[in-house]
């Protein structure tokens, strides 16, 4: 047999010969007898030999016999097919005229024998004219078992393991009866194969097919679905002669070895063809090899086949070791060819001859065994797949060795190594377009880098665009790769491949199962960004709800603050909230009136648009509602006077170092890059890796929606309360736009609190607005609305008295107008009952000279001396400057304001008269108001005499005649005063001097003592003997008084009661704080009672009174 030069050759199997495991010189011993052997199969259990007495040997891999028995005493077996376990055997006995079918169990013994257990035996019968067998298929599940005749026909036994595995029937004969499904009287039977289930596009081969191959066609039989039991149908008409049909290794296609070709068939019809010229004994599937086996020829020179055109060459008596036939073509006799194709890939993987005939070749345990006529056995070794490829690799056949390993399943990384070689080639060769046909196909095995620093050259750059885009295809690119492609982009100025890179890779992510975008979303805003493709950046961030980026682009690089401005309220406001933060202030200065607008919104929650934001809508503030809305969060505090800070600053600048809240800075914050150096054009390679899908508002979750139109009142306030955001969080924003803020501070207040100043009324009024009380709000929430409520007034109170004293361009009368509004405005919020904190009034009042403001606010705070003093210091200014005096004199304001609160706080009298008294103009101008006011402090005794005479004596502004008259009446006051002082003084002291006598004659034993009293002191007649008389003076009958009872009666009341006294202020002088605190409450009268009571005394001990 010859094979075409066409066929790439190579040499992948080595020849050796196989020795018996005990007799090194000769064959494995089951092999010596060759004429003896009947058949040869490969088994799961081992190597199956037959004989022609009837045995079965089962051989190990060192072909040493496992076991043997018996098959049949009085014949031979023909045909032997084994799956799973299960032997078939197919026997011809002497004298009977049909075979005998034989059913083995291979993994189980029989317990007397040792044989495998025989489960079925019967004899085919297929006609009054028998045939011998010629071959067998059995299909893989053991279902199905077809068997071919020389004159043509094919019998068929259908569900065969169900009657093999029947337990309730165990005869032997119980078999499936055969079916004839072909017929033929000319052409022989050569092969059977069953094609066998797989997954496809085609439901047909979801079936199970029989082949049927004869001498001069191919049929196919279906066995199972729709269309069984109908004839075979012709698939070619090309047969195969006897051994020279053989099913693939997948069993999907037949194998037709001809003498011209070697040809595939399926059940559509013939396959694809490989001419190999020559005759052919057999052909055998190895793996993913086909072995074709030719039969003895004389070898020549001008044979077509090199393998034989070398042999001959050679000299060699054949491929035997110790061949004795003489050196030369003349000496050379028959031999045999054995080639192993590689059909799937079109190369001869072996090609080889032998000086013997071929009996058998056979595939067990992996490998690739050849029996010569001559009892010798060869094993045909495969090179290692790295072997194979360094050979491919020194023959700079990359195609090749890629289709093999494909073909032999090696893994993606080897593969991919192959096909960066064939890329290598094709760069050294100098042709870069074919090097990246091959580059591409290692994508997702090499690292990119590899190929990149390739392709960095500008003439490159088309390539290396190729490359980066397959990555991206294939989500393998990372920010850097994206950079280095949408670099490549604007460098080449390809706004179309742009175009189709960012929107149609997008509308491809989006769609896609997966929502995985094919490149780094952030990294492609970012670079279109820096190369000025701004109308990229916006599509990206817009369509993937990147709001930060939407914003940052819109404001910060194109300027389009409309757009962002209308993008923010469609955005809700929730997340108009965040992003504010850190553009409200850019916005206010470009748009005032709309940015305004959109802070009363967010704080009120009214006015925003429904929809997506594709929508677009009118922004104008007319056209904009002010109903409140239910939604936000609440802010800390914050007044204006804090808020002047960084007023040359640029807002803009600042956001840049602003933590985000979003779901990019969220994202940015976990990512980590790719570990790879990748060379870039011009790539910021601080740019981390980062999720394509953008996330939604951290806010959405607590974000109020408006209910249908449809809706009513009622069921709104079903609605659960949300917090709406504080407007503190947006004083910043309205630092340099006085205006738009006192604007912002009251719908605020009017629509959250029902709270307004009204000019055309004089008042200020609360409105009833839909909104819950403090008290139906958590605690925290309802603080952070009164700290809202306060900051709001506090602020509008100083912007009120800013605004009023704020140089201007406009004519005089407009701004005292303007002046005159806004002071009356924050005059009546200093009247009304609103929330603000009176000493941060105090201060702005203080600051802007607001002084009905500062009156107000000292009445409120009853700071009446405030009060005084302030007018005070407005009479020394006065005085100070010289000027005249128009309206009323600060003094009159000062006497005005004593006779209001002078009634209630006498501590303003000696105020009053120490500033009247201050400079001889004004002791002048209020003489007469002098008078009356010492009249009063004389009629309520709020000053003695001598401190006002201190007061009026400081310096020589009041004379002594001024209040002679006064001083002359409080001396004599005070001289009667002190007369009648002394008279007391002199009866105490009588008293005490009487007193004391008389203790001393208690005291003293030897003086005697006289009772002249006549009465019983308990009222019980006159005294009477026996009597009692007590040194108290009291005599009582002995009868009126108790037994044992030395105390009068009378006297022991009474001084019971000191003895309780005395015991009370002793306990009481231990408790020190007590007397702390009603020293520090009450002076000194609180030391003098302590003396008066004994407190402060040294304890003494009690001494009952003498009787």
């Amino acid at each position: 047999m010859s094979a075409p030069s066409a066929w790439r050759q190579f040499n992948f199997f080595q020849a050796a010969r196989v020795k018996d495991a005990h007799d090194l010189a000769a064959p494995p011993e089951t092999f010596k007898n060759i004429s003896d052997i009947g058949c040869i199969a490969s088994s799961s259990q081992g190597l199956l030999v037959a004989d022609i007495q009837g045995n079965i040997h089962l051989l190990d891999s060192d072909f040493e016999p496992e076991r043997s028995w018996i098959a049949h005493e009085n014949g031979h077996v023909t045909h032997i097919v084994e799956k799973r376990g299960i032997l078939i055997t197919l026997i011809e006995e002497v004298g009977v005229r049909y075979p005998i079918l034989k059913i083995w169990d291979l993994e189980h013994k029989d317990k007397g024998t040792g044989d495998p257990v025989l489960l079925r035996s019967s004899k085919i019968q297929h006609g009054t004219r028998p045939h011998p067998v010629s071959t067998i298929a059995l299909s893989s599940g053991l279902s199905h078992l077809a068997i071919g005749l020389a004159d043509g026909t094919v019998l068929f036994m259908r569900g065969l393991d169900q009657y093999i595995f029947n337990s309730s029937n165990t005869q032997l004969n119980h078999l499936p009866k055969p079916k004839m499904i072909h017929e033929a009287s000319s052409d022989s039977i050569t092969g059977l194969g069953f094609r066998e289930p797989f997954v496809s596009d085609d439901p047909s081969t979801n079936h199970l097919y029989l082949f049927i191959v004869t001498l001069s066609q191919i049929l196919s039989y279906q066995v199972t679905g729709k269309g069984t039991g109908q004839p075979p149908m012709v698939v070619d008409d090309l047969g195969a002669e006897t051994a020279c049909a053989t099913m693939n290794q997948k069993a999907t296609d037949m194998i037709l070895a001809r003498e011209e070709a070697i040809y595939l068939a399926n059940t559509e019809g013939r396959g694809p063809s490989y001419a190999l010229d020559g005759p052919k004994t057999s052909i055998l599937t190895h793996k993913g090899y086909l072995v074709i086996v030719s039969p003895p020829f004389v070898p020549s020179v001008t044979s077509a086949s090199a393998t034989v055109r070398r042999f001959v060459a050679s000299g060699k008596t054949g491929n035997v070791p110790g061949g004795s036939a003489g050196v030369g073509p003349a000496n050379i006799g028959d031999i045999s060819k054995v080639v192993v194709f590689d059909v799937e890939n079109k190369y001869i993987a072996y090609s080889n001859t032998f000086r013997e005939t071929v009996k058998n070749v056979f595939s067990c345990w992996g490998r690739l065994f050849v029996l010569t006529n001559e009892s010798t056995l060869y094993q045909l070794s495969e090179a290692s797949m790295a072997s194979k490829l360094d050979i491919l690799y020194s023959k700079n056949n990359y195609a090749l060795a890629i289709s093999m390993a494909k073909s032999q399943g090696l893994d993606e990384a080897s593969v991919a190594d192959i096909y960066r070689r064939y890329g290598d080639q094709f760069y050294n060769a100098g042709d870069h377009e074919g090097a990246m046909d091959q580059y591409l196909r290692t994508i997702g095995s090499l690292q990119p880098s590899y190929v990149i620093r390739k392709y960095l050259d500008a003439q490159r750059i088309q390539c290396l665009v190729d490359y980066l885009q397959e990555l991206h295809a294939q989500g393998l690119a990372n920010s850097d790769h994206t950079t280095l492609l949408l670099n490549a982009y604007t460098k080449m100025k390809d706004v179309d491949r742009l175009d189709a890179f960012i929107k149609g890779d997008a509308q491809k992510g989006v769609s896609s199962d997966s929502n995985e975008l094919p490149f780094d979303l952030e990294t492609v805003i970012r670079v279109c960004r820096q190369a000025g493709y701004f109308d990229h950046a916006v599509y990206l961030a817009k369509k993937y709800e990147r709001h930060d980026d939407y914003l940052r682009i819109q404001i910060e690089d194109a300027g389009n603050y409309r757009d962002a401005l209308e993008y923010l309220r469609k955005l809700g406001p929730a997340a108009s909230e965040s992003n504010l933060t850190r553009y409200g202030r850019v916005l206010l200065e470009k748009l005032p009136e709309q940015t305004t607008q959109l802070f009363i919104d967010i704080c009120t929650g009214s006015g925003f648009v429904s929809g997506t934001l594709d929508e677009k809508e009118d922004l104008d503030p007319a056209k904009v509602p002010a109903s409140a809305g239910a939604a936000g969060s609440g802010g800390g505090p914050s007044y204006l006077s804090y808020l002047a800070y960084n007023r040359n600053s640029a807002a803009i600048s600042a956001s840049g170092d602003a933590a985000s809240t979003t779901p990019s800075a969220q994202k940015e914050a976990g990512s980590s890059k790719r570990q790879e150096d990748v060379p870039s054009m011009a790539f910021d390679p601080s740019h981390k890796k980062r999720a394509s899908t953008a996330r939604a508002s951290i806010y959405s979750a607590s974000r109020g929606s408006s209910p249908p139109p449809g809706q009513g009142k009622s069921q709104q306030r079903q609605l659960p309360f949300v917090r709406k955001p504080s407007p503190r969080a947006y004083f910043v924003h309205f630092v340099d736009h006085p205006e738009h803020f006192i604007r912002f501070l009251e719908e605020v207040a009017l629509s959250r609190w029902g709270q307004k100043v009204d000019l055309k009324t004089g008042t200020s009024e609360k409105k009833v607005v839909d909104a819950p009380d403090a008290e139906q709000l958590p605690f925290t929430d309802a603080e952070a609305d009164k700290q809202d409520r306060s900051a709001v007034w506090n602020t509008l109170i100083e912007l009120y008295l800013t605004l009023s004293n704020k140089p201007s361009d406009v004519d005089k009368s407009k701004k005292a107008e303007v002046a005159k509004a806004m002071k009356t405005k924050a005059l009546h919020v200093l009247k009304s009952s609103f929330e603000f904190d009176s000493t941060h009034a105090l201060l702005v009042c203080s600051t802007q000279q607001f002084t009905e403001g500062l009156i107000l606010l000292w009445e409120r705070l009853r700071m009446y001396e405030d009060i005084l003093r302030f007018w005070m210091d407005k009479e020394k200014a006065l005085e100070g400057s010289n000027e005249g005096v128009k309206g009323d004199q600060p003094s009159s304001e000062v006497l005005r304001y004593l006779n209001r609160y002078g009634e209630s706080n006498p501590h303003l009298y000696p105020l009053v008269l120490r500033f009247l008294t201050s400079t001889p103009i004004l002791l002048q101008r209020h003489t007469t108001e002098l008078t009356a006011i010492l009249e009063h402090i004389e009629e309520e005794k709020i000053m003695p005499p001598i401190g006002v005479v201190q007061v009026l004596s400081r310096n020589g502004v009041a004379s002594v005649g001024l209040v002679k008259q006064w001083l002359m009446r409080r001396i004599g006051e005070s001289k009667s005063d002190i007369e009648s002082d002394r008279r007391l003084i002199d009866s105490y002291r009588s008293e005490t001097a009487a007193k004391l006598k008389d203790i001393a004659e208690l005291s003293d034993p030897d003086v005697p003592k006289v009772f002249h009293v006549t009465q019983c002191a308990a009222g019980d007649g006159p005294l009477e003997l026996p009597a009692v008389h007590f040194m108290c003076k009291h005599s009582y009958h002995q009868r009126c008084l108790g037994e044992h009872e030395t105390e009068c009666p009378i006297c022991a009341t009474q001084h019971g009661v000191i003895r309780q006294l005395r015991r009370d202020n002793e306990r009481i002088a231990q408790q020190h704080d007590i007397f702390l605190a009603d020293v520090e409450e009450n002076g000194f009268s609180a030391i003098a009672t302590a003396f008066n009571r004994g407190i402060m005394n040294v304890a003494r001990v009690e001494n009952g009174l003498p009787a």
